[in-house]
Parts: C-alpha cells; structure tokens; sequence
C-alpha cells in the first residue's frame, strides 16, 4: 500500500479549518486516504471527526496512506495540501480555484 509522510505545516496543525479543508480534499480523491499519527491506528481522511481525534498539531508527522488506481496521486496531492499552512490563507488546491474572483 503506497503511503506518505508529511510534516503539518499549519501553524495551528489540524485544528478545526485546515481539517475541514483537508477532509473536503480527501473526500474527492478516487481512492480511500487513511492518515494516521505514530503507532496509532490509521482513521479515514474523508471523517472529520476521526481527523480531529487525531490532535495533530504544528510540526506532527502523519502518514497517509491508500489503495487503488490514482493512489500515489491522490497522496502526493494531500501531502501538498498538509505541507501547506492552511490557516494562512485558503490554498489552490483545496478551493480549485486559481487566482482571485474578479
């Protein structure tokens, strides 16, 4: 099972916002992502709650894992969006837009 590792870049990790945007992200991949924090057992990226439960803060090392056609990109493309801190400022790829609205 293809899996990556990512650091939260978010200056406030996984708290309430950049997860609403990571599980939104998660939930249009083609394949089921599962993240999980050290040992613990892998949850559902898509759930908001287990995301949550997670307490994935600032500098957190996750694992993200899945399987399928469109798994390694769907990986690459989350692991971006973590890699990104999303309480900045809404990123391309969690909103699909790309510039701002006229």
């Amino acid at each position: 099972m293809p899996e990556r590792k990512v650091v939260i870049a978010s200056s406030g990790g996984l708290h309430a916002r950049p997860a609403q945007l990571f599980v939104q992200a998660a939930g249009q991949q083609p394949v089921a992502v599962l993240i999980a924090v050290g040992d613990r057992p892998p949850v559902p990226a898509a759930s908001i709650l287990s995301v949550l439960s997670l307490g994935a803060v600032h500098g957190t090392e996750v694992t993200l894992s899945a399987e399928g056609d469109g798994a390694e990109e769907s990986l690459v493309a989350l692991a971006d969006l973590l890699g990104q801190d999303l309480d900045a400022e809404a990123p391309e790829a969690a909103t699909g837009k790309a510039g701002g609205d006229a």
